[in-house]
């Protein structure tokens, strides 16, 4: 399974909603808190890029002499129509500075230095220190995670359905099964009917790339066929 620095570095650099939180701004309306763009650099800092005239710009070049304390708080919901789309929450909170000479037209760059971590999504809840998330990298199918879920629910619904064969009597005769998630160590399935719950298939090795993903796939079908 991936761990949880994993799971947090993966939000991080998805294109999953984000706010930045930070103290006194509490009465901004949550679109002015949004990053126009976020990634991490190599020392696993994150930056943030705002609009020059943003409020969190101000504060932070306000702070720029102090330690300014923010969490940016990361929501992810599923690409697919499904009960409970929530599927996980990441918090990670650290120092905002203002990157000097960063800027592009209009908008500064601000650096968020990592304190610490926490991740809440389907797989638990658990804390990442600083380290562990420098030193994690993401899934390698987030960024395509969207589309695939999309794909497999719209165009093969009917090879997803014959997972439950693999569950046994677990999901009774009526529960739809919809693909909440996928990434490098397996599918996950929502299973929809009188008792909601998920199921995880895991792939026999873990998969780098979309192409191994989709012998992958082909392989779970069949056993389910078998």
């Amino acid at each position: 399974m991936p761990s949880a620095a994993e799971r947090t570095r993966t939000l991080v650099q998805s294109t999953c909603s984000a706010v930045l939180l930070v103290p006194g701004l509490d009465a901004l309306r949550p679109d002015q808190l949004m990053p126009d763009a976020r990634t991490v650099d190599g020392e696993g800092d994150l930056l943030l890029a705002f609009a020059a005239d943003s409020p969190v710009v101000r504060a932070a070049t306000r702070a720029q002499a102090d330690e300014l304390a923010a969490v940016l708080e990361i929501t992810d919901v599923a690409p697919v129509s499904v009960p409970h789309r929530i599927r996980g929450r990441a918090w990670v909170s650290g120092w905002l500075t203002r990157v000097p000479g960063a800027a592009e037209p209009g908008r500064t760059t601000l650096r968020l230095e990592v304190g610490e971590a926490y991740v809440d999504d389907l797989w638990g809840a658990e804390s990442v220190e600083a380290d562990e998330f420098t030193a994690a990298v993401p899934d390698p199918l987030s960024e395509h995670e969207a589309e695939l879920l999309q794909h497999l629910h719209a165009a093969h619904s009917t090879e997803v359905q014959t997972l439950r064969s693999l569950l046994g009597e677990r999901t009774g005769g009526g529960a739809a099964a919809v693909p909440v998630g996928v990434d490098r160590f397996g599918l996950r399935v929502r299973f929809t009917g009188v008792n909601c719950f998920d199921a995880r298939f895991d792939f026999p090795e873990p998969v780098r790339d979309v192409g191994e993903l989709r012998r992958a796939m082909h392989a779970l079908f069949e056993a389910a066929n078998s």
